[in-house]
């Protein structure tokens, strides 16, 4: 017989964990401290990554030390840091130190809350924090609370609810043979929805636009009347989509005149409050979020203004019986007899659960409700103080509403020109501001003009890194008039 050299197996020893653990734990510190010496925007091409990476996975075992070399030498240079001060693109979530260890203790317990007994702290955490939360914005505690990745799959969970809603049987019956039912939103509402809808079956043609006004915000009464003009059509009006701090402009809808439109023709109210819905916190915020204690479901995601790492989007339901019928399937080897618990698996299309919980725990202790509400503070004082250089300058000028820390606005030089050359003129500029690598801003557009987006949420952004923006933008607009 033939002698099997043993080997050693199972997972890294220890100590070779220790060691490498305090390694990176000084590394992270390290990046943070030091993340404004990186250039915000990755000055990388497509494949510059890719093509510094082997075609094949090692056969053999290779140094923890290697690998932090390739991680400096490979990957950082092709990092955009939305934790850098100057990331002021799309909605900038960025990472604190709490929520960074709360991360990595959730990949060490790597426990999945499908069922109660399979992580019963992290169902009873997360029933916890959610209760804080409602009470830190104001609503009232018979909302219900999920926590799922991002804001796309939240609404797209709000949206089968709504489709369980109508009463259509359609999760034994499936859509066919029914009449077709209609979602309405704006065309500033955020993409997921549409996608949303998409993948619940709904289909492009059961999606209308309500027309909005000049602040971007959906007109009651348009949407009245499109309810009204789909009912005469036989079509089924199951859901409304209304915002608070859309995408493009952050513009709020008319929460309140729309719940009562929803109420009078029991349509399922969804409020997407995924950005800007932590201030409502704030005292002084409080007028922007009212009627949102009467909508069916609201979402709203710390990861993108507390300070809680990707991934964490809250879902709240006053009707979690209806989202438990659309998604609720147990299988015998899923089946419990803890009758009291929640099984948060029964809420959702996914089975597997991350122990989230626990990293928003972590950011609510260690900050405090104080804490975060003077953070989401400064941060609404400086959007307001870059909007005002933006009205007094008159080389620029703003297209939307600031309401809470984003600014939309775009260059007008002196020199007159059509609205075509303004769009080719602000898209230079944008393309010229980021080429710089101080500063990462991204576009939209608003009533057909090229908008310039800066967002101002970040955890390490002070004064100095506003002013430092607006001194960017202006020096690239001088530079391209000028040439």
């Amino acid at each position: 017989m033939s002698k099997i050299k043993s080997k050693i197996l199972g997972d890294m020893p220890s100590e070779e964990f220790k060691k490498y653990g305090y390694q990176l734990i000084d590394w992270v510190a390290d990046y943070l401290d030091n993340i404004e010496s990186n250039p915000v925007l990755a000055q990388v091409k497509p494949g510059d990554i890719k093509s510094q990476l082997p075609k094949e996975a090692p056969r053999n075992n290779e140094s923890f030390d290697e690998m932090i070399e390739d991680l400096n030498r490979i990957i950082m240079p092709g990092i955009t840091h939305w934790n850098h001060p100057n990331f002021m693109a799309y909605f900038n979530s960025t990472s604190s130190g709490p929520g960074i260890l709360g991360e990595l203790l959730a990949a060490a317990i790597n426990a999945n809350g499908m069922v109660w007994k399979s992580n019963p702290s992290g169902t009873e955490l997360e029933e916890t924090v959610l209760h804080w939360f409602l009470d830190m914005i104001g609503l009232p505690q018979n909302y219900f609370g999920v926590v799922y990745d991002t804001a796309s799959v939240s609404s797209m969970h709000a949206i089968a609810a709504a489709r369980e809603h109508t009463g259509l049987d359609i999760r034994s019956k499936g859509l066919s043979g029914l009449p077709k039912l209609i979602l309405y939103c704006t065309e500033h509402s955020h993409s997921s929805i549409d996608k949303g809808a998409l993948t619940l079956g709904i289909g492009l043609d059961g999606i209308r636009k309500i027309p909005t006004d000049e602040n971007f915000a959906m007109i009651p009464e348009k949407l009245a009347d499109a309810i009204k003009g789909d009912r005469a059509k036989g079509s089924v009006p199951f859901c409304v989509v209304a915002t608070i701090g859309t995408t493009s402009s952050t513009a709020v809808d008319p929460v309140e005149e729309i719940a009562k439109i929803c109420e009078r023709e029991k349509t399922w109210l969804h409020v997407d409050s995924a950005y800007a819905g932590v201030t409502a916190m704030l005292p002084e915020m409080k007028s922007y979020f009212k009627g949102m204690e009467k909508a069916d479901s609201i979402v709203i995601n710390p990861h993108k203004w507390l300070f809680v790492p990707v991934d964490f989007s809250i879902l709240y339901t006053r009707k979690p019986e209806i989202l438990k019928r659309a998604f609720s399937l147990t299988p015998e080897y899923l089946k419990t007899t803890e009758e009291t618990a929640i099984n948060y698996m029964d809420y959702g299309i996914q089975l597997g659960r991350r122990f989230r919980a626990i990293k928003f725990w972590f950011v609510l202790r260690y900050f405090g409700v104080e804490g975060l509400k003077e953070r989401l503070g400064e941060h609404l004082r400086l959007a307001k103080l870059f909007a005002g250089w933006v009205d007094e300058n008159p080389n620029f000028e703003r297209l939307a509403p600031v309401y809470f820390g984003t600014i939309c606005f775009r260059a007008i030089p002196n020199n007159i020109l059509s609205e075509n050359e303004l769009n080719i003129l602000n898209e230079k500029l944008l393309d010229s501001i980021n080429k710089s690598g101080k500063l990462f801003l991204v576009h939209t557009k608003l009533n057909g003009k090229f908008t310039i987006r800066v967002v101002i949420s970040g955890l390490r952004m002070e004064e100095r890194h506003v002013k430092l923006a607006w001194e960017i933008i202006n020096s690239e607009l001088v530079k391209l008039i000028s040439s």
